[in-house]
């Protein structure tokens, strides 16, 4: 995906607003109001945004943008987080990774893990180690959803049910302070749940930009995972995880002042 660093930071500024005016752009990035609409061309053409009057707002608050899209949103951060989840997980451990891009960054990192068991519902992950013969891999059934190169529904809940994991990485599709964990759709949020049951220990991997985006459907408070795996975190986020007993590890130590 062929996107500058300006349109970047618009496409992450926006899963956060029910709209996002021209106006706002144009203060925030010094530029004119003809470039911001050039990058909304762009990203509309795309079908990342939705245009409005003024201005643009998410594609939809149901369900998330497709993988391939949002595979190189933030990856140098998530690059990041995944070599800190790497360092926790030890050889020989049973991980299941789940639904995400973020995970796949954390599937690239234990690559040359040894002895591990790899579990998943997410077909990326797993082609992902398809030349590690000596690791095995499980898939879940399921239904597969072809935007989001996944598998859900009842089979894939009952498969994971027959197991349970040492680590079990979670992605989401956001976080808010009231809310917790959330996702962007019931089946998406059913296998979290499960993949937080069938685990010893939750790890949650999100980026600064997951909190406030407008996911809809919810997960379960942030006091269910043992630790977040982030990159940049505010100190009032900070005290609010340490209230619910969530260890936080930070990609750079990068605490942000609201």
């Amino acid at each position: 995906m062929s996107l500058n660093e300006r349109q970047l930071h618009i496409l992450n500024w926006v899963q956060q607003c029910d709209l996002l005016l021209v106006e706002d752009m144009v203060e925030r990035f010094s530029v004119s109001s003809q470039t911001i609409r050039k990058d909304i061309n762009q990203l509309a053409e795309k079908h990342l945004v939705r245009r409005q009057h003024g201005g643009i707002a998410p594609v939809s608050t149901a369900e998330n943008l497709p993988f391939a899209n949002r595979q190189f949103l933030n990856s140098d951060a998530k690059q990041k987080i995944a070599q800190q989840v790497a360092q926790a997980i030890p050889n020989g451990a049973s991980v299941f990774l789940g639904i995400g891009t973020t995970v796949e960054y954390v599937a690239k990192a234990l690559l040359n893990h040894q002895e591990l068991q790899v579990f998943t519902n997410n077909l990326t992950v797993a082609t992902l180690f398809a030349n590690r013969q000596d690791i095995p891999v499980r898939l879940t059934a399921g239904r597969m959803r072809h935007r989001h190169c996944d598998l859900v529904g009842s089979d894939a809940i009952e498969s994971m049910r027959k197991y349970v994991f040492d680590y079990g990485i979670l992605g989401c599709g956001g976080l808010h302070e009231s809310y917790g964990i959330l996702d962007f759709d019931p089946d998406e949020a059913n296998l979290s749940r499960v993949l937080i049951e069938q685990s010893r220990h939750v790890l949650l991997v999100a980026d600064q930009h997951k909190w406030g985006r407008k996911a809809s459907a919810c997960v379960t408070s942030f006091a269910a995972v043992e630790a977040l795996y982030t990159d940049v975190i505010s100190v009032e986020q900070r005290q609010l995880l340490g209230q619910q007993g969530v260890d936080i590890v930070l990609s750079e130590e990068s605490i942000k002042h609201a």
